[in-house]
């Protein structure tokens, strides 16, 4: 029998739970064939539960470093906007090689809670003097490396940074390491074109309609390649849709719409002030919504607008932003916990056919997490990649459970780490809940912070 498969008693697909399955892979990682009904040989690895892999749809991987240094009440009341000038002043003493070393931490924390792919959001692209490396991806490549290092699957997303807010006013001086043109970008996209393989993908990013203007966005938009991703921050905080609107006289996700053709490739980031237009345009739209729930909730964003989106049959994925936590689970649960504690109610993530509430979150962030990736990815079928996870049943929580009454334990039960093994491109990353090169990545992210808070 051949050395790739794997023989679970339960596997969770496109279509709800299904017990006795057979995942069968190539050498390259591709599922080629999902085998139902099948019987279990004693030579062969058995598990109790499989779901497909989770994808992380943002990312700014250099962020992780900074988790917990700011968390200290300043003089005046502290906002995503203080909290910003925090993260640029920080932005600015990284050098490519700790890029690497801290998206290496980053990228085997998530593989560890389940997550196979990452959507790295990427824009400190220039030197810390605001020059360019000799290479322009430079920076872009590192992470790469990082992600090829820990085995995790990568949607790279070079950011087109031109403007410091509307009516294009002049990038700031801490935000030097950010800029560039839509052309600069385009030759980073045609720099990565190399890289592009079953694991990366390459995409862009208007970092906002704050940082590149709607012409440009359009003139990005239109050279890229057809089936390319595009992901853009929006609507993120009340001063971003204020501003908008004095700009322009638009709501930020009005203004992306009446310029832009949004589609299927797209996935609008936060997206957390909508009005009643707006969630529908964009469930029309089949786009994506990038939720952040750990994020959204450190820096006070606000509560996107669920039970609305959901109702309009919206798409959404989750992400782990800036990193203060990089949990599936944790995303997954406060995206419902957000909401009950918003509606002073419960079980609110249902719809008819589905109540089960982890269920149904799990599997619209899989779709729509897979979506976002542009990648082959999010399911357990034939041609996708073979990215899975394998959770605990030897736990007590998981015990005697039918497969039903799994992921509502998972996601709601408790903080024991539930996820035991973690497949990716069908080669074993992460073996009861340890990566493969857990030790010498954080020895080198050790190292690093030492560096950088030395620098402080």
């Amino acid at each position: 029998m051949s050395t790739n498969t794997l023989f679970a008693k339960n596997a969770l697909l496109s279509t709800g739970w299904a017990s006795n399955v057979r995942l069968h892979w190539n050498q390259v990682g591709d599922f080629t064939e999902i085998e139902f009904n099948a019987q279990a040989s004693p030579f062969e690895k058995q598990v109790g539960f499989v779901s497909p892999g989770m994808s992380n749809l943002h990312s700014h991987a250099f962020q992780r470093a900074m988790a917990g240094m700011t968390e200290i009440a300043g003089e005046g009341p502290d906002s995503f906007w203080t909290w910003r000038d925090l993260m640029y002043r920080f932005a600015l003493a990284i050098t490519p090689e700790q890029m690497r070393v801290i998206a290496a931490q980053l990228y085997m924390e998530c593989l560890r809670h389940g997550y196979t792919s990452i959507c790295e959001f990427h824009y400190v692209h220039r030197d810390p003097k605001g020059e360019w490396f000799e290479d322009r991806a430079e920076t872009s490549q590192r992470v790469i490396d990082a992600a090829r290092h820990t085995g995790i699957g990568m949607t790279m997303l070079p950011v087109l940074y031109s403007y410091a807010d509307f009516q294009l006013q002049p990038l700031r001086e801490d935000q030097r390491r950010f800029n560039t043109s839509v052309d600069e970008i385009l030759r980073i996209v045609e720099r990565l074109e190399s890289q592009r393989d079953a694991q990366v993908e390459v995409g862009v990013a208007p970092h906002s309609l704050r940082a590149a203007s709607t012409q440009q966005i359009a003139e990005l938009v239109a050279a890229l390649p057809k089936d390319r991703p595009i992901h853009i921050h929006i609507a993120e905080q009340m001063r971003e849709v204020n501003a908008c609107i004095a700009a322009t006289g638009r709501r930020p996700v009005e203004l992306l719409f009446d310029t832009q053709s949004v589609d299927q490739r797209w996935c609008l980031v936060h997206a957390t002030h909508l009005n009643e237009s707006e969630i529908a345009a964009m469930a029309a739209s089949q786009s994506v919504a990038g939720i952040c729930t750990s994020t959204e909730g450190n820096l006070g964003d606000g509560f996107f607008e669920l039970p609305a989106y959901i109702a309009a049959q919206g798409r959404f994925g989750i992400g782990t932003d800036s990193h203060v936590s990089q949990s599936v689970i944790e995303e997954i649960r406060w995206l419902e916990y957000g909401q009950r504690l918003r509606s002073q109610g419960r079980n609110i993530a249902s719809i008819q056919g589905q109540r089960r509430v982890a269920d149904y979150l799990w599997q619209q962030c899989l779709a729509g997490g897979a979506q976002a990736t542009g990648r082959a990815v999010g399911s357990l079928e034939k041609g996708k990649r073979a990215d899975f996870m394998v959770f605990d049943d030897t736990h007590p929580n998981l015990q005697d459970l039918s497969a039903p009454e799994v992921l509502s334990t998972v996601v709601f039960a408790g903080n024991d780490p539930m996820i035991r093994d973690v497949y990716v491109g069908g080669n074993l990353l992460v073996e009861n809940g340890r990566h493969h090169d857990q030790e010498r990545i954080q020895q080198e992210y050790r190292t690093c912070m030492r560096q950088l808070r030395s620098l402080s």
